[in-house]
């Protein structure tokens, strides 16, 4: 995403980003469309997808949700390609234990404490049943529940996800906190209601788990967000002569 290829339109000859199966609650692609056409009229051929999606994705966490700000450094170039076989292989996953984090993370240059903020994202956003619902009916495989999620609130998720066969329905990544950009995530994950097993994972670890206490202050959690998010915007950027700037988001 770092060189705006999640928002390539997939084609008959090619199953793009945006469209593997942990991009699939991703939403707005007509925001950043519709951005980009604006400022085509005004500078053509000047500024990347890929700026706006770094601009718009930092603008949405403080005007959309009242989170922090922070600097994004712009002369992104757009990628050439958009492939969904190599988002599993970027991407951390929601099933993953701390050591597929921890090492997922440092792959991209990312610490703990990078893992640990940035998972905070979660506190906005959804999440699709079949991404979870392994821990609510079948966690070991013998049709059993996943120990380290609270009870209530496994039954509250059973509400909306009431089979493994569901992959339509979405439910929020922060149950009581949707919409807002806060440190509630971490006081939830400490409760044991961390909608995924990569949440949960966090726990696990006791270097992650001591960060996890000093985000529950929202001010806390927003200073180190600001520096952890700033740092993964610029992984695998193009710049200079490498890839484009395309005229259309969704077209290469």
């Amino acid at each position: 995403g770092c060189d705006g290829s999640v928002l390539v339109n997939s084609t008959g000859n090619n199953t793009a980003e945006k469209d593997s199966i942990p991009n699939l609650s991703l939403r707005g692609f007509e925001v950043i469309d519709d951005a980009k056409a604006q400022i085509e009229k005004k500078c053509p051929g000047v500024v990347s997808c890929a700026d706006i999606l770094a601009l718009v994705a930092r603008d949405a966490v403080v005007a959309a949700s009242g989170g922090p700000s922070w600097r994004v450094r712009t002369g992104r170039r757009d990628g050439v390609t958009s492939i969904q076989s190599e988002v599993l292989n970027n991407l951390p996953g929601p099933f993953f234990n701390f050591s597929q984090l921890q090492a997922s993370f440092a792959n991209k240059g990312l610490s703990v404490k990078d893992l640990v903020v940035l998972s905070g994202g979660h506190t906005i956003g959804i999440g699709h049943c079949n991404t979870f619902s392994n821990r609510l009916y079948n966690f070991t495989g013998k049709g059993d529940m996943d120990p380290s999620l609270d009870p209530s609130y496994a039954n509250q998720l059973k509400t909306k996800c009431t089979s493994l066969a569901d992959t339509t329905t979405t439910v929020a990544m922060d149950p009581n906190s949707s919409v807002a950009f806060d440190s509630a995530y971490f006081t939830n994950l400490k409760g044991k209601r961390g909608l995924f097993q990569s949440d949960a994972a966090l726990l696990t670890n006791s270097m992650a788990k001591s960060i996890v206490d000093k985000q529950l202050a929202t001010t806390s959690f927003f200073e180190n967000f600001k520096n952890s998010i700033q740092q993964m915007s610029e992984i695998g950027v193009l710049t200079g002569t490498a890839g484009q700037i395309r005229r259309q988001c969704a077209l290469v």
